[in-house]
């Protein structure tokens, strides 16, 4: 079983995965984020409307929408550096977002963008040079309209193996 697939086998896990939620992204695991699918090409993930992911408004509070967007994109860059040789670090360097209508009830983030991550982490290795990548994350709500789309660009670059 190839690293990428152990990793997405253990974010599917949904007890491990929860744990990973809460001691690592306490945020995450109240607001309700959780993975709907994951495979090497495209994930989806789901942010609820409710009280602890509210804004005043009677919609899901930006910040929650754009915690599921990146995971959505992040994920997916996870699984394609998950244990590799060289490692691989990673970082958000900018997102971008627009809101077409107000979050009201669940939100389905999607990107599709996992084999051009993949594409670039290992450019990134082959080089050993940084690299970047725009993804986007569309989020719809239940009857398919879209609500907001995000654009994240991810730096990648090869850790030093020196201590």
């Amino acid at each position: 079983m190839s690293n990428t697939k152990k990793f997405l086998s253990l974010i599917k896990h949904p007890i491990k995965f929860r744990i990973f939620l809460f001691t690592k992204l306490p945020s995450a695991f109240f607001s309700g984020v959780r993975i709907i699918d994951a495979d090497e090409k495209k994930c989806t993930v789901k942010v609820p409307y409710k009280w602890f992911s509210q804004n005043p408004f009677q919609s899901t509070y930006f910040a929650c929408l754009s915690m599921a967007a990146e995971m959505s994109t992040g994920i997916l860059a996870l699984a394609h550096i998950y244990k590799r040789q060289p490692t691989v670090s990673m970082l958000v360097l900018k997102v971008e977002s627009n809101f077409n209508k107000k979050a009201t009830g669940i939100t389905l983030f999607t990107c599709s963008d996992g084999l051009a991550i993949q594409e670039t982490i290992e450019d990134c290795i082959a080089s050993n040079e940084g690299k970047m990548i725009t993804v986007k994350s569309y989020g719809r709500n239940t009857a398919g309209e879209m609500v907001t789309e995000f654009t994240i660009t991810w730096s990648f670059k090869v850790k030093s193996n020196i201590a």
